[in-house]
């Protein structure tokens, strides 16, 4: 782990940016750095913040309207890239590459380090936690503590998911003790849903399709669907979790079509199957139990991929 106050050390422009697509996480962890670098640095210098629009579940983060969603010409002095590595950037990977210094904060396990500066820590439930890990208490707000505990909720599943550690418990306590209404934030972010979200879920679930035995399940959702329901991919988040939760499932496979012949691919998985692996292995990544890529061609030709790594690691766990 680094010292914040040394890389930001005489900087006179700093930028903060996350994947795209951002998830609570993302958001989260992203929009305390934020906060916590406008309070921290001299007037004079300039914090800037580059994602794509968020979904409205998280207009309640303070300033959270002075995201730039278009990037600019900018050089910076210090880039940060956070919850993913630089070719996930999208429309700021090119002020990341261009910046003096770069700085990557990610709990991804396929994230090797893009920066110049890296804290990647596979271990920890989710980037908010080590934003969380590089912040002088003394300087903390409550507008910060509840952006980290944002992010915390949503990549732990609200403290649901096995990346959730005795030491999550102790930052998401401590945050906690800011006074933020914790309890309505994680009704409003994360289990909320508006009324065409709860239909694309249940159409999402009555099409779903089982298969390798009952073990695994996917479902799919075409643009022509989207548009007939006016929804967007933020529309779709919790799909995938609750294909999850059917019983006797040990991998779920959620995807959205992108472009012709182009899905985006969510998977979720329990201990018996390595969705980061597999994820890898199509050009995407994630965590053990949560993954996901692009992958080209039909429906079919997705699954029929997929199923056969995913087959290949339930043999070997029966083995």
């Amino acid at each position: 782990m680094f010292q914040l106050s040394e890389v930001i050390k005489g900087a006179e422009t700093i930028a903060i940016s996350g994947h795209i697509r951002p998830d609570g996480d993302c958001v989260g962890s992203c929009m305390a750095l934020y906060l916590y670098l406008k309070n921290y640095v001299e007037p004079d210098v300039k914090v800037d913040i580059y994602l794509e629009k968020p979904a409205d579940i998280f207009d309640g983060i303070q300033d959270i309207s002075e995201i730039r969603t278009q990037a600019s010409a900018e050089r910076y002095d210090v880039f940060f890239a956070l919850d993913c590595e630089d070719s996930r950037l999208g429309m700021a990977s090119e002020l990341f590459s261009t910046a003096k210094t770069t700085v990557n904060i990610d709990h991804h396990i396929s994230n090797r380090g893009c920066g110049a500066v890296n804290y990647i820590d596979a271990a920890a439930s989710s980037t908010s936690e080590l934003v969380y890990d590089l912040l002088d208490r003394e300087r903390m707000t409550a507008e910060i503590a509840k952006a980290i505990y944002i992010g915390i909720i949503h990549d732990t599943g609200v403290f649901q998911y096995s990346n959730t550690s005795p030491k999550t418990m102790r930052i998401a306590a401590d945050l906690m003790s800011y006074g933020f209404d914790f309890s309505a934030l994680i009704e409003h972010t994360f289990y909320e849903k508006t009324y065409v979200q709860n239909q694309i879920m249940g159409r999402a679930l009555l099409e779903s399709i089982l298969f390798l035995d009952g073990r695994c399940i996917v479902s799919s959702v075409d643009r022509k669907m989207m548009q007939f329901y006016h929804v967007t991919p933020k529309d779709l988040d919790g799909i995938v979790s609750q294909l999850r939760n059917i019983r006797g499932v040990e991998c779920a496979v959620f995807m959205y079509e992108t472009d012709v012949l182009e899905y985006k691919v969510s998977m979720r998985s329990t201990d018996k199957v390595d969705v980061a692996r597999i994820a890898a292995f199509f050009g995407g990544g994630g965590h053990r139990k949560a993954a996901g890529c692009t992958m080209s061609g039909t429906f079919h030709d997705v699954i029929n991929n997929l199923a056969v790594h995913i087959e290949n690691q339930l043999n070997e766990e029966v083995k």
